[in-house]
């Protein structure tokens, strides 16, 4: 569904499409069903930029607007695959805590690395039993004399297998909010042992349970000030949001076009699918949801680039576009039928990725819970 777009864009865009067609839609299949993709993907999409876009200069990454992070959801999107997308892209939430913390150290070890694909950075904030209850963690960091000690244990964490870095939230003062501090965590530390993760979707993205067992960081590696990571952390989650409301339109405009070219070729009762009625009212049914969604999300975007925090529109947006991505991703394998069910095919396994972007990031549910708290509801 084509849209203006400035030149920048525009070229952008195809710089993508080319790096998306040639070096990922052609495997991304067998990634899916051997359990990773290779690192070395990681280097060749920090060639073209891909990596650094979002992040200033000054840590080598590359400046652009929200547009720009749209058109890198978009293009990826397109391989059908969100354990291509989250696993090459898990920097975009485990750095911005660190960059905004502008530590000369953090940087030039961690984010420098990362952003040129030389490195893989994974944030770690879930704790088994605890989900989206972030103020409640429990895993803790002890100072103790230039280092920290961690003890504890996270889970469902993106990345997690092959971290080379891990940012961490952890407890080193008083429960509740007030006493969480993040810290940039080597993953190479005596006494971090990660246990791999199988699940519904997302195959080819690796996914561990990780344990500390007196882990020493350098205090120099903490992320800003001490007691001070709960802030960040919302922050963060608020961008995290808005991306996965962005792979989810992604995915259904995907499922839109499998389903329409679909439709157009396959013959039913000597007639093109597309002919019958009720196949064109799913299709403009499913169109109608996209469109109006990605105005949305649009809109916040530019208000977002603008300088406005619009958290009640986030969380919702969030939601609209999970919701978007589970109706369309439902009809598109009613349409293909049979063939919609066969693995290989990308509305089978973004059908199977739909519940993951429900959840991740904060649930349905707790979202609009906290719309309903910033509305004054």
């Amino acid at each position: 569904m084509p849209r203006h777009e400035s030149e920048t864009h525009a070229a952008f865009r195809a710089t993508v499409r080319r790096f998306v067609e040639r070096e990922v839609s052609p495997f991304v299949t067998a990634w899916d069903e051997a359990g990773a993709f290779p690192v070395e993907l990681y280097g060749q999409a920090a060639a073209i930029g891909l990596l650094g876009v979002g992040f200033p200069e000054r840590v080598g990454g590359v400046e652009g607007d929200g547009r720009m992070a749209m058109i890198v959801t978009e293009e990826l999107a397109r391989a059908g695959s969100g354990g291509l997308c989250a696993g090459l892209m898990s920097h975009s939430i485990a750095l911005p805590p660190l960059v905004a913390a502008e530590s000369e150290t953090l940087d030039e070890r961690v984010v420098r690395p990362v952003l040129a694909g030389e490195a893989i950075a994974a944030l770690a904030v879930t704790e088994p039993g605890g989900g989206s209850d972030v103020a409640s963690l429990r895993t803790s960091a002890r100072r103790d004399g230039d280092s920290y000690i961690v003890d504890g244990e996270k889970t469902f964490i993106t990345s997690g297998m092959r971290a080379d870095w891990l940012t961490v939230a952890v407890r080193t003062g008083e429960a509740g909010m007030a006493g969480i501090s993040l810290l940039a965590v080597p993953g190479d530390s005596p006494g971090l042992s990660r246990s791999p993760l199988d699940k519904m979707g997302w195959w080819c993205s690796d996914t561990a349970h990780l344990r500390f067992d007196g882990v020493r960081v350098s205090a120099d590696l903490i992320v800003g000030v001490e007691n001070g990571g709960f802030l960040g952390l919302m922050e963060n989650f608020s961008g995290e949001r808005l991306s996965l409301a962005m792979l989810a339109i992604a995915f259904a405009e995907v499922c839109w076009q499998d389903a329409v070219e679909w439709a157009r070729d396959r013959q039913t009762f000597g007639r093109p699918l597309i002919h019958r009625q009720v196949i064109r009212h799913k299709l403009v049914e499913m169109a109608s949801r996209i469109r109006s969604v990605r105005a949305w999300l649009e809109r916040l975007v530019d208000e977002i680039d603008a300088g406005e925090t619009p958290i009640a529109d986030v969380c919702m947006v969030k939601n609209a576009a999970t919701a978007c991505l589970d109706f369309c991703a439902s009809e598109a394998v009613q349409i293909l039928g049979g063939m919609g069910y066969m693995r290989g095919t990308r509305v089978e396994r973004i059908f199977r990725e739909t519940k993951v972007l429900s959840i991740g990031g904060g649930s349905t549910e707790v979202l609009a819970d906290l719309a309903a708290r910033q509305l004054g509801l």
